[in-house]
């Protein structure tokens, strides 16, 4: 079975062009997909397959078909989650704090692909379950998954180019002298514990730009913006700085479990270019109900004070 990613008639613009300068130049198709189309003899020309070093004539027929992927390695399981999004080519979903994306060597049930490779086996959806990114197990938010080879590689290059928008929410201890600002410092493994990264000068680069949108006596709410994407990036940099998330039991330094049970970390934008129509997709998810019942207590113990 083979999924249909590209159907047109080649006008007087593309006519004498090669096939293979038109999936590159014109519908900006990776090397690698180009490759996976000619090996599947998923490059049709007026109905038979043909070589992607054939000159295109006015009037002819093109047709590009993407064999069809399941995640085979990923078992399907019953998981509720929040479907945002889905066509084709992408799926995106509002991730609820708790739940790992991915299957990991310690956790191959119980995570997003599980459930979404459930759902899709329930519906008949042929696709394969490729995260463009992830967000950390108790960070709640957005994230986009593409269903095909090419989805991902058009995703991951505008990941690669900073091209696709996201925006965090945070609430974290302490008050930040400023209202907006940089964190640059480069983030690597620590020596004591290999599941905490730190920052250090033998680690990769690393920038995460913040603005306060909200005071309290005991923290400060802030919004958030990744330069690069690191692992841990937010929690670290705010930890660096002296103001770690409210509820992060690794980088937090005091029991918050009377405030919340999470780290108080959402993404709550995300917008990319979409793989096959190029149009601008934007999508933005409320403040889930732990971090606004954190916002409230915060607010309470100020009126409180007054």
């Amino acid at each position: 079975m083979k999924d249909e990613l590209y159907s047109l008639t080649i006008d007087e613009e593309l006519a004498g062009r090669k096939i293979k300068d038109v999936l590159q130049k014109h519908l900006k198709m990776s090397r690698k997909v180009i490759r996976k189309l000619t090996e599947g003899q998923g490059v049709l020309l007026n109905g038979e397959p043909i070589w992607t070093s054939w000159r295109l004539a006015e009037g002819d027929h093109l047709r590009l078909l993407l064999p069809a992927e399941e995640s085979v390695d990923i078992l399907p399981e019953h998981i509720p989650f929040h479907n945002v999004f889905e066509d084709e080519d992408v799926l995106v979903v509002d991730k609820r704090a708790g739940l790992i994306v991915h299957p990991t060597s310690g956790h191959w049930t119980g995570t997003l692909a599980n459930g979404v490779v459930y759902d899709w086996k329930q519906r008949g959806v042929i696709a394969r379950f490729r995260p463009v990114h992830r967000i950390d197990q108790w960070t709640s938010g957005l994230i986009v998954i593409a269903k095909n080879h090419h989805a991902h590689q058009f995703l991951s290059q505008q990941m690669m180019a900073r091209t696709i928008e996201r925006s965090y929410t945070a609430v974290v201890h302490g008050a930040l002298e400023q209202e907006a600002g940089l964190v640059v410092g480069p983030i690597g493994r620590s020596d004591e514990d290999f599941r905490v990264r730190v920052v250090r000068e033998d680690g990769q680069d690393a920038t995460t730009e913040y603005r306060v949108t909200e005071r309290f006596a005991a923290g400060t709410q802030v919004e958030l913006k990744l330069h690069s994407g690191r692992t841990h990036q937010i929690r670290v940099h705010m930890k660096h700085i002296g103001h770690p998330l409210f509820g992060d039991a690794m980088y937090g330094e005091t029991d918050d479990s009377a405030w919340i049970e999470r780290q108080a970390l959402h993404a709550k934008l995300l917008g990319f270019v979409h793989p096959r129509s190029g149009e601008q997709m934007r999508f933005e998810s409320p403040l889930p109900v732990e971090m606004n019942r954190l916002v409230e207590k915060l607010r309470e113990t100020d009126e409180g004070k007054e």
